[in-house]
């Protein structure tokens, strides 16, 4: 049989099936001997050994689109991240730290800001000004707003989305919403695996699809086994965090990241121009900044994170 692992914990894997089962399996020995980890999202071949208790054998590992560090998933199509315009206020340094992470693995990044009652300084839309500008694609409202929610919905039909942002912005909440018995999908998965769901403790992928949909497996020859069907839409659900380290990307390549700088490089002087050390006449960008033609605020967050993988690279020369 196949499906996608949808949670990992303890060395079992929980893998849903096209038909809405989900098994709870073991690698077999052949994956620790690679020094091969199967992934939240990986599509996945097992074989089925106790058919009553729903357990089984994890046999192969398909190939993988993609690959993310943190969070520890395969396969992703998207990214939401979440925040709150208040409570917690949104901290825009962490943001564009996940935006150039995601623009380094080449997935593309929905923003959503979330709490608009809470909007009472007008601040939302300064933000949705920063992001559009910048290329990306902003929802704003809140997990209470239908209309949000089928904005929402919209946007992840069809694909794997990875949902992140901080603690209490409202992630588990908006996956709860976003379909009709979301809820119950949560809820049994927990109690098959015996742990109660208070807050997002580990990577988990949920199924938000009409149950038993079938698709015919085109890697068996038509044998009648199913996977996953490519219209299927599964949100990952993360653990909220603070912080992000970025690594693998050079502190010249950078702007590179931030795609509303581009217009304004060629007014640039020197080839290689930081866009930080160098005086406004002679740089484009910073000059940009200046008469706000750029978000100050990305442009701000852009010379500190320069100046972390300036001083990285130094330490490391």
């Amino acid at each position: 049989m196949t499906g996608k692992i949808i949670k990992g914990i303890g060395g079992f894997y929980y893998i849903h099936t096209a038909d809405d089962r989900i098994y709870s399996c073991r690698a077999v020995g052949i994956f620790r001997k690679l020094g091969i980890k199967p992934l939240v999202g990986d599509n996945v071949s097992f074989e089925v050994t106790d058919p009553k208790d729903m357990e089984g054998s994890l046999t192969k590992i398909h190939e993988r689109k993609n690959i993310l560090i943190r969070p520890a998933v395969a396969n992703i199509d998207q990214a939401m991240i979440v925040f709150a315009v208040r409570d917690p206020d949104p901290n825009l340094n962490l943001l564009d730290r996940f935006l150039v992470y995601m623009g380094m693995q080449k997935i593309p990044v929905i923003i959503f800001f979330n709490k608009s009652d809470l909007n009472t300084e007008g601040r939302m839309e300064h933000y949705r000004k920063i992001y559009e500008s910048a290329g990306y694609t902003v929802i704003c409202g809140s997990t209470h707003d239908p209309e949000t929610i089928e904005k929402i919905r919209s946007a992840l039909h069809g694909k794997t989305t990875v949902l992140a942002g901080p603690s209490g912005v409202g992630k588990s909440s908006l996956t709860n919403r976003l379909f009709e018995g979301a809820n119950m999908e949560v809820g049994e998965l927990s109690k098959k695996i015996r742990r109660g769901k208070q807050t997002t403790r580990h990577t988990e992928l949920i199924a938000l699809k009409e149950p038993g949909t079938l698709k015919p497996d085109t890697d068996t020859g038509g044998t009648g086994e199913t996977e996953p069907a490519e219209s299927e839409s599964y949100v990952l659900d993360t653990p909220g965090f603070t912080s992000l380290y970025l690594s693998g990307v050079a502190s010249a390549e950078l702007s590179d990241y931030f795609e509303e700088f581009t217009p304004y490089i060629p007014d640039c002087r020197f080839v290689g121009c930081s866009h930080v050390y160098e005086a406004p006449s002679i740089c484009g960008v910073r000059q940009a900044a200046e008469r706000d033609a750029v978000s100050k605020e990305r442009y701000e967050n852009y010379c500190q994170i320069y100046e972390e993988l300036k001083e990285r690279e130094s330490t490391y020369r």
